[in-house]
């Protein structure tokens, strides 16, 4: 049993629609990837901020998903597709029009990528030419965010933050396609105007001028991710049975922080792109707000005093055999601060206490006997997200 459910309604209701300067009420925005954890939160906020949304992936990669417990498909445009069928893409953006696209469509999980690197390259670095493609030849959308991972940088092992102009590489094939997925996109932002002459006629790369951008992200937290190998759902999933977890590498570094942290990066950003389409086209870093290490144990030890009653803690068991991992990872966001006076609103200790909640509510409703439906958790937890950005005054919540 757990200590109690959280309240269902937190937040003070202060108006959500208003924030990001209203840009994206009544827009088309096109979501890849919104079967998955980070785009299912994406499509909500981005619903709740009045967008058309319309969302094109495969089916959710787990079950349950954030996006069947928020049935998120009889609130938006659900379009179920390989983001490699360049086909069906070109259809999608010939019908629906959209003027904004986030691309979060990808395999993300490094351990897959080891098991079944050929679908992992496709999907993420082919992926993302495929949707790039479709904009090019479609024309009509003002603003691409292509979302790739912190884990583009080459592994020097530093203890400081990669900045966005530091050396790509990738150690493991995760790591390298999203790398090459960062290639691609420079690549494309590059050629988007080019022209040249063919039989008497000008050619153009592009029908219509696009702004192109990608963003880095460290590792993000929060309700609703069922993925394995993931430290927080790992350790949920443990306390919701009433067993210990097994924590494999208690003393790696990531730049935790919750995944409303990011989203609200890749909105501003996509605002600044939307209103000032040639002063933006980068690639972004977004992280937490600590500056300080914070190790995977220091987070599983909090979540175990967050969850109370029934939380059984966790055993440090180092696998004996493991494939590579990064030990030290952290990225440096002094450039989304500068340009977009963009800052985290969490610090990593209410990043954890956020996702606890939310597994907490998930739990009631699940003992509770009722079929569960997370939409409004979400909806409450991204509106105590902004009432904590407006407290702190930060730009995109004003």
């Amino acid at each position: 049993m757990v200590s109690g459910p959280p309240p269902t309604v937190r937040a003070e209701g202060r108006n959500m629609k208003r924030c990001f300067r209203e840009r994206f009420r009544g827009k088309k925005i096109l979501v890849t990837g919104h079967t998955g954890f980070k785009g299912s939160w994406l499509s909500i906020w981005l619903t709740e901020l009045g967008a058309e949304v319309i969302g094109y992936s495969l089916e959710p990669p787990t079950n349950p998903s954030n996006f069947d417990l928020c049935h998120l498909q009889n609130r938006m445009t659900h379009i179920v597709g390989d983001v490699c069928d360049q086909q069906k893409l070109d259809a999608v953006f010939a019908q629906y029009k959209p003027e904004i696209v986030f691309h979060l469509a990808a395999q993300p999980i490094v351990l897959a990528s080891y098991q079944d690197p050929h679908e992992t390259f496709r999907t993420n670095v082919m992926g993302t030419a495929c949707v790039l493609d479709a904009i090019r030849k479609a024309g009509g959308v003002n603003a691409f965010v292509g979302v790739t991972s912190d884990k583009v940088y080459k592994d020097q092992g530093w203890y400081w933050g990669y900045r966005e102009s530091d050396t790509l590489g990738g150690y493991d094939p995760y790591s390298a396609s999203k790398a090459a997925a960062e290639t691609v996109i420079a690549s494309y932002r590059q050629s988007w105007n080019q022209q040249w002459q063919e039989d008497q006629a000008v050619k153009r790369f592009s029908v219509a001028p696009t702004a192109i951008a990608s963003v880095r992200a460290g590792n993000v937290i929060g309700g609703g991710d069922f993925a394995d190998f993931r430290i927080l759902p790992d350790f949920m999933r443990a306390c919701m049975a009433g067993e210990p977890m097994q924590l494999r590498n208690p003393n790696s570094i990531r730049p935790w922080q919750h995944a409303l942290e990011p989203i609200s990066g890749y909105l501003w950003l996509a605002v600044h792109m939307h209103d000032h389409p040639e002063q933006y086209n980068d690639a972004w870093n977004f992280g937490p707000a600590e500056r300080e290490p914070v190790v995977c144990e220091a987070l599983v030890k909090l979540a175990a005093e967050l969850w109370g009653e029934g939380c059984r803690g966790y055993t440090k068991q180092p696998v004996k055999v493991a494939a590579h991992e990064t030990k030290i990872l952290r990225v440096n966001w002094d450039q989304a601060a500068y340009r977009l006076n963009w800052m985290p609103a969490y610090s990593w200790q209410e990043a954890v206490e956020e996702t606890v909640l939310w597994w907490q509510a998930y739990h009631a409703q699940l003992q509770s006997g009722q079929v569960p439906d997370m939409y409004g958790v979400c909806v409450d937890h991204i509106q105590v997200f902004v009432d904590k950005a407006r407290d702190k005054d930060i730009s995109w919540a004003s």
